[in-house]
């Protein structure tokens, strides 16, 4: 893990002495791929010997796409004859990519990449999905939002594809028609920082711009807040079913209901949502539900 750390260091040293002003740096593997060949005493040994949280580790990357391993749903081309460092038989190796999947759920930005389609095209909706995070040719966001039945916590929390998060959202002051705002986003007092700048393109769609914060920048912000608009305090569940990456929102002023999110690639992609969830009503195009209209509200 440490010699994965210094690698990447050194290559955003030197992209940091690049002309570009567009440079992107993939990691074939991330730091917290480590985690699932490790149990939880040794994982907490490592995190401890190296002085950071998981939430670092997890979070630090801006994105994360998982790419399933044949051996889930294309077994008769999974194979460890072109690669020396593979020995897993294919039922390990789906094991391990449960425990890889499990060890990455959590990150605000995590794509799940199936084998519904030949390699080629897998590795054109990789490419996709990378162009859609990154908003090329522009950043563009496709999110359908579900009004829900209050979940049941002890369900989600037992399952190991999904994971809790505390998100702290405050709205700046902006110009007409944008919406800006700053987020605290973690745990057990390990926190990221974003400002996120969103414009309403169509029902579904929203040019998205986001930038990383410091810690000072993000409290630096937090002086220029919309006084109308209280803050949004909201617990998040990222759950990880059937390749879909579900974000459950659970408010302190609702007992009875929650909100369900999910950012597509496609407009027209299908949805399948877990069976313990009851779905009452979709409310992507419905301002009421609008987290910036929930935090105008509670000021009332």
């Amino acid at each position: 893990m440490r010699l994965q750390l210094e690698k990447e260091a050194v290559f955003e040293q030197a992209a940091a002495t690049m002309p570009s002003e567009k440079v992107l740096i993939v990691c074939d593997r991330g730091a917290l791929d480590n985690k699932a060949y490790m149990d939880d005493g040794e994982f907490a040994a490592v995190l401890s010997d190296l002085g950071k949280s998981e939430v670092e580790l997890r979070d630090g990357y801006d994105a994360v796409f998982h790419l399933v391993t044949a051996a889930k749903g294309a077994k008769a081309f999974y194979t460890t004859a072109n690669n020396a460092a593979r020995t897993e038989s294919p039922e390990d190796a789906k094991a391990l990519d449960d425990k890889l999947l499990s060890a990455w759920t959590g990150h605000p930005h995590l794509r799940v990449i199936d084998n519904s389609t030949d390699f080629e095209d897998k590795m054109k909706r990789l490419l996709a999905e990378i162009s859609a995070f990154l908003g090329e040719p522009e950043p563009y966001e496709i999110e359908r939002k579900f009004l829900i039945e209050y979940p049941d916590i002890r369900w989600l929390e037992s399952l190991p594809n999904c994971r809790r998060v505390e998100i702290i959202q405050t709205y700046l002051n902006s110009p007409a028609g944008d919406e800006v705002r700053v987020r605290q986003r973690g745990e057990n007092g390990s926190y990221i920082y974003f400002q996120t700048t969103k414009r309403k393109v169509s029902g579904l769609k929203r040019v998205e711009i986001e930038r990383r914060l410091s810690k000072d920048e993000y409290l630096r912000l937090l002086m220029d807040a919309d006084t109308s608009r209280r803050q949004i305090r909201k617990t998040r569940y990222c759950l990880i079913y059937e390749n879909q990456y579900f974000e459950i929102d659970l408010y302190p002023f609702w007992q009875d209901r929650a909100i369900a999110e999910i950012e597509l690639s496609d407009e027209n992609a299908q949805i399948v949502f877990p069976k313990e969830l009851t779905i009452i009503k979709e409310v992507t195009e419905d301002e009421n539900y609008k987290n910036a209209s929930l935090a105008k509200r509670r000021s009332e």
